[in-house]
Order: C-alpha cells, then structure tokens, then sequence
C-alpha cells in the first residue's frame, strides 16, 4: 500500500493555510491582496507575463509567474513521475487488466462533470462567457483525496488502491489537457524542438551513455562517476531549456519539465508518491523526487496564498458550475462508468470492493482543490469569471463531508492497514 501520510498531512496543512490566508487578506482588503499578487519582481526579462506595448513584446516576471508557471513546474514533474511509473514499469499501476477498470472509471470521471458543467452553463445562458472552463472541474486533487478516502474506507480498503489509480490517471489526463487546450500564448510549436532536443541529449549523454560504456563491466565506473560528480545538475539545465522552450512555444511552461523526467535514470520498482520505502532506493530519480519534497511543499503554500484570493462577493454562476460539476459529475461519471467496466464489459471490480463503492470513491474524487484552482487560472483572464470558478474549486472541499457521509449511508465498512 502507499505509504503518503506524512506528505498528505503537510501538504494539506501548507496549502490550505496559504489559501485560507489568501481568502481573509482578499477580502479585507483586496487591493493590497492584488498588488502583491501582481507585482514585478524584474521588467523587462526572458521570462514572465508577456505584454504588447507600442509594437514591441516584453516579459514581466512578477510573484504571480514565478509561482505558477516557474515553480508549479517542479509540482508537476513529481505528478509526472507518478504516472510515468505507472506506465513503464513491468508492475506499474496502470498496466495491464488490473487498470482497466480504474481507467475507464476515470474517463467517466472527466466526462460527467464536463457535460454538468457545460450542461447548466447552457440551462443558465452563461455558455458563451463560460464555456472554457469546461476543464476546471474535470480535476482530482490526489492528495486530498487520498486523506479524505483515508477517514472513510480505512488505509487498506481496496478502494483507497482503486482511487490512487483513478487520480494518477486523472492527473496524466489533466496535464494532456492543459497542454492542448490551455496554451499559454500563441501557439509556436518549433520551440517544442527545444525541449525535445533538450530531453534527448541529457538521456543521450548522461544516461544511455555511460550504461553502454559500462557494459559488461559490473563496477559500472562511468555511470557511478556521472552519478557522483555531475548528480541531478544536467538534468536541471535540460530542465530549465526544455522549460524555456515551453514557454516560448506558448505551451504552459508549468509542464516545461515533463519531457526531462523519463530521462533520468530510474529504478526498476516504485512504492508511490513519497512512499518512505522509496527513501532506500537509490537511483537518480527518486533522489531528486524525496529532495524536493520539502520545497514542493512551501510552493504549495504560495500557490494557494497567490490564487485562492477570492472575494465572496464573486460567487456567481461559474461558481456553481464548477461546484456541481464535481460533486454530482465525478460520482455519476466515475459509477457509471465504473459498473460500466466491471460488468458489461466484465473487467471487473478489486476483489472487497462493492459496486456501491464506486458512488463513494466518486464522492471522494470530486476534491478538485490544487488542480482546479490551477486549470481556473488558465482557462479565464483575471477579473470575475476566473474569480468565481475558483471560489467554485474552493467550495469542493464540501466533498469531503459529502463523501463522508455517503460513506455511512452506504455503510463502508473501513478496513485499517
């Protein structure tokens, strides 16, 4: 089982303190609150919002950018190292008949709040001001989740493995969607040659090389000598130019890091995000996953203290729309689906969970918090909308109450582990 307590518990209190702090200065005094938000740390520089003045562009980097689109890069990079385990090792999570299931839940998961939100959006006759946020609720925020499921199966229900899958998977999804349908700027995708070009000469030079000069030879001097002398800093100056090349390319530079993580050497089994176990591994990858535990979690703390600034007085229909899209789109999505997959299609269900669990793991999904505060970001410029679907992200954490209860109302019996 993964073992994440420690991390889920310190996420959850940073970010959430930097977003309950955000929403008292936002409201008591929100011009202050936007200034620091807004303000510019260098004019004039290679990276930052991008602005037009008198025919010519220019970048600013104020606290906003650097947060978001810098060091939110490092946040994605573990999610991506998540499913990039889940994918390409021989017992990965999402290989084989065991992730059918979960995978098909989780498509249902992204397509029932879709079609609430865009649904209601037309019943309301917002859709044309609305409509691209679509995205915003399609969110799991998977370590919220995983506390909340926690409190309602127990640590070693098969549900709370079922649900890790169904966020990893929601996650992957997530960051294709950001990449396709949020562009940052105008789209110049030869930049994209960049970054690739980036990922392919630091595998190229320090991966595959020293292991092919190696061969044979099982002191394996070359790649302990790489290890040792250079560790993770080629891969931070690939990061850094695959990153570049994001943003110039008008690709949210936040996923600038993804195309460098399966290029670092990596073990040959994984425990989970954070898992303590993986503390005795000692390859490259999870070295530099374990280091930037700690930093990740202060981002997290700005992150929620620069975007979940909201004033109450925002709440309007996108709020709703974000907010009813996840408590009733991701249960519907994920249990139909789900009885979909299992049944019909006769992939069937973990063996000690029952279908009615699948309404549960639903409830506990539509947590959306850290995610759908980020897709709100990007899908609205600053101003109301964007304010009012991220009060809307916000107001998912009622999901934890509603999956609490549906837990006793479907009388989840929790299993400890």
């Amino acid at each position: 089982m993964y073992r994440v307590w420690n991390f889920v518990a310190s996420y959850s209190l940073l970010l959430i303190a930097g977003a309950v702090l955000a929403l008292v200065w936002a409201n008591i005094d929100a011009e202050s609150y936007h200034h620091f938000v807004e303000y510019p740390l260098i004019e004039n520089f290679w990276i930052g919002h991008l602005e037009h003045e008198g025919g010519h562009a220019t970048r600013t980097l104020t606290i906003h950018y650097l947060v978001n689109d810098v060091l939110m890069a490092l946040f994605f990079a573990i999610a991506a190292k998540e499913v990039w385990e889940a994918v390409i090792l021989e017992n990965g999570a999402l290989r084989g008949r065991k992730a059918v299931t979960p995978l098909i839940a989780t498509a249902g998961g992204m397509l029932g709040p879709v079609a609430v939100y865009l649904g209601l959006a037309a019943v309301l006759g917002v859709y044309e001001a609305v409509s691209r946020g679509w995205a915003i609720p399609t969110a799991t925020d998977i370590a919220f989740s995983y506390l909340v499921g926690r409190m309602v199966f127990g640590a070693g229900h098969p549900a709370i493995r079922f649900l890790l899958l169904l966020a990893i998977a929601d996650d992957a999804a997530g960051l294709i969607i950001l990449a396709i349908f949020y562009p940052s700027g105008e789209l110049a995708p030869e930049w994209l040659l960049v970054s690739l070009g980036a990922a392919v000469a630091v595998f190229f030079l320090f991966n595959w090389l020293p292991r092919f000069l190696d061969r044979g030879n099982q002191l394996r001097p070359n790649s302990t000598w790489v290890r040792k002398r250079l560790s993770f800093v080629p891969y931070l100056v690939g990061g850094a130019i695959s990153w570049y090349g994001f943003q110039e390319a008008g690709i949210h530079p936040a996923l600038g890091l993804l195309p460098i993580v399966p290029t670092v050497p990596h073990a040959d089994r994984a425990f989970g995000i954070f898992a303590a176990a993986e503390e005795h591994l000692t390859d490259l990858l999870n070295w530099m996953e374990h280091h930037l535990k700690y930093p990740v979690e202060i981002i997290l703390f700005f992150f929620g203290l620069l975007n979940a600034g909201v004033e109450f007085s925002s709440i309007s229909e996108p709020t709703w729309l974000v907010f009813f899209g996840l408590i009733i789109g991701k249960p519907l999505g994920i249990a139909i689906m789900g009885w979909l997959a299992a049944y019909p299609l006769r992939f069937g269900l973990p063996l000690g969970m029952r279908t009615i669990d699948l309404v549960v793991v639903g409830c506990v999904a539509a947590i959306g918090f850290t995610v759908a505060l980020f897709v709100a970001s990007v899908a609205f410029p600053g101003g109301p909308v964007q304010d009012a679907a991220k009060m809307g992200a916000l107001f998912s954490f009622g999901a934890a109450i509603i999956s609490l209860i549906a837990g006793k109302l479907c009388r989840v019996e929790k299993v400890s582990g």
